[in-house]
């Protein structure tokens, strides 16, 4: 109760277990303050518990509902103890607005967000700082894309993060300065290319996902997970590829 970086864990672990309410509840109960090497942690699972609840209420027809945890995704409050970056990628979040107001049968508005969803940094990277482009933001790209049935362009997305994957998947990262700005205060040569390989695998599953070859994503996210069952970004697409008639849908 005492840290923050110890109360966020505990969140966490209820965003893991797919407690989001659980989680919502306890940040938004809490004024955070920064710390060091945990910079972007915090709007993290304040975001995170927001879209897993989101895409529960989209299954069930709760779409407005669905909307307005959405929408909150878009502004950090003051209690999360730091702003918004300038240029934040928030495809992921336009993405799934769209849907809902797509099955809300209000198709301008989600034509509005596909376009801002498709938009962004399109070459992936290794995401070594917090601030670094994340992977599912291309993906979500992508997903806007076929929405917008321009199925050229959403391969292309798909195909970048496949390509990166599987040519920096054994690459070995060295960092010969130290970075503030590093997750968990990863500044050791075996750290970092070690989540270079996680990295390059959820790539792999994220592009094979776009692609909707299930069976294939799975494998690269499966074999993500055994070597960081923690990733959360892993955990939710993971989930996503063993629906993917549901996600097919979508």
């Amino acid at each position: 109760e005492l840290r923050d970086d110890l109360y966020l864990e505990r969140a966490t672990l209820y965003n893991q277990t797919g407690q989001y309410e659980k989680a919502m509840e306890l940040i938004d109960a809490r004024k955070f303050h920064p710390w060091e090497g945990g910079e972007g942690k915090v709007p993290a699972q304040y975001q995170l518990c927001r879209v897993e609840l989101a895409k529960e209420y989209i299954s069930k027809g709760k779409y407005e509902h669905a909307i307005e945890l959405l929408k909150a995704c878009l502004i950090y409050p003051h209690n999360l103890g730091e702003g918004k970056l300038s240029g934040a990628q928030e495809n992921d979040f336009n993405y799934w607005l769209g849907i809902a107001y797509e099955a809300l049968g209000d198709i301008d508005k989600a034509n509005m967000y596909w376009e801002l969803a498709k938009d962004g940094i399109q070459e992936p990277a290794a995401a070594i700082f917090y601030n670094d482009q994340k992977p599912d933001k291309i993906f979500y790209q992508g997903m806007a894309l076929l929405k917008l049935k321009r199925f050229e362009e959403a391969d292309g997305r798909f195909e970048r993060l496949i390509a990166y994957g599987k040519k920096h998947l054994n690459d070995k990262i060295k960092m010969d300065y130290f970075a503030v700005s590093l997750p968990d205060l990863l500044i050791w040569e075996d750290d970092l290319t070690f989540r270079n390989r996680i990295h390059c695998l959820y790539l792999q599953g994220l592009g094979y996902l776009g692609k909707t070859n299930a069976e294939k994503s799975i494998q690269m996210l499966s074999e993500a997970a055994k070597l960081d069952v923690n990733h959360q970004g892993v955990q939710q697409h993971l989930r996503m590829a063993g629906s993917v008639n549901a996600f097919v849908k979508m």
